[in-house]
């Protein structure tokens, strides 16, 4: 096992030993928050805050950027990979995988690409709405980067998920719609990319998903990533 891999677990492990830093790490599971708001929320003083974010961003959980408003403003944000890296949830591997979306024009259809090119375990797409074709700029996206989308291969959740799939949700919507037969046991909260309807939105998207099929790919038992 790599040397330097195990030291860096063990600095995260040791950064995640304090109570107060694991109380830090839990606040910002959900969503990114300042200092000042870290402080408040666990009724911590300021130094103290100061004092344990040091060594967090140190261990490299947590980085800082500033506000887009008020410059004189920072957010922490919790950086999963770190976590990942020392608590891979075991998933066992499924005969499938099948991404979901309202329409499955663009995230689903994504995911799906991207999974096949990264996974020996196939993966297919649906919708619960679904439109009568693949988005034209998930199309173009999918080009630029290598893969193919068929422009109306759309198709709904009843005709393609079956009981033994893993089901991944890659919108809220879908998430929260799925009947009970194919209720999703992942989700990926991935902005919708029709909203803005602009290329920098699908690939946006698409960088969004690409990095979610990466963690998840290597962890399932038994599956060997393709490239």
């Amino acid at each position: 096992m790599n040397a330097d891999s195990l030291a860096m677990r063990a600095r995260v492990h040791a950064a995640l030993g304090d109570p107060s830093r694991l109380a830090i790490v839990d606040t910002l599971t959900l969503g990114d928050a300042s200092p000042g708001e870290v402080g408040e929320a666990l009724a911590m003083p300021t130094n103290l805050v100061a004092h344990h974010l040091k060594v967090l961003v140190a261990a490299g959980l947590v980085v800082r950027t500033r506000s887009e408003g008020d410059r004189r403003r920072t957010y922490l944000r919790l950086v999963p990979e770190t976590v990942a890296a020392i608590a891979t949830p075991p998933v066992p591997a499924p005969e499938r995988v099948v991404f979901v979306c309202t329409h499955n024009s663009a995230r689903s259809q994504l995911a799906a690409a991207l999974w096949e090119r990264r996974s020996r375990i196939p993966a297919a797409s649906a919708g619960t709405q679904p439109a009568r074709r693949v988005h034209p700029r998930a199309v173009r996206v999918a080009r630029s980067h290598g893969l193919r989308l068929d422009p109306y291969a759309t198709a709904h959740v009843s005709d393609v998920v079956r009981a033994d799939d893993l089901v991944i949700a890659v919108c809220d919507s879908a998430h929260e719609r799925l009947p009970a037969p194919s209720r999703s046991r992942l989700h990926w909260s991935v902005p919708d990319p029709a909203a803005a309807d602009t290329d920098e939105a699908f690939e946006s998207a698409y960088t969004e998903i690409e990095s979610r099929v990466d963690r998840l790919a290597p962890v399932l038992r038994g599956d060997v990533p393709t490239s």
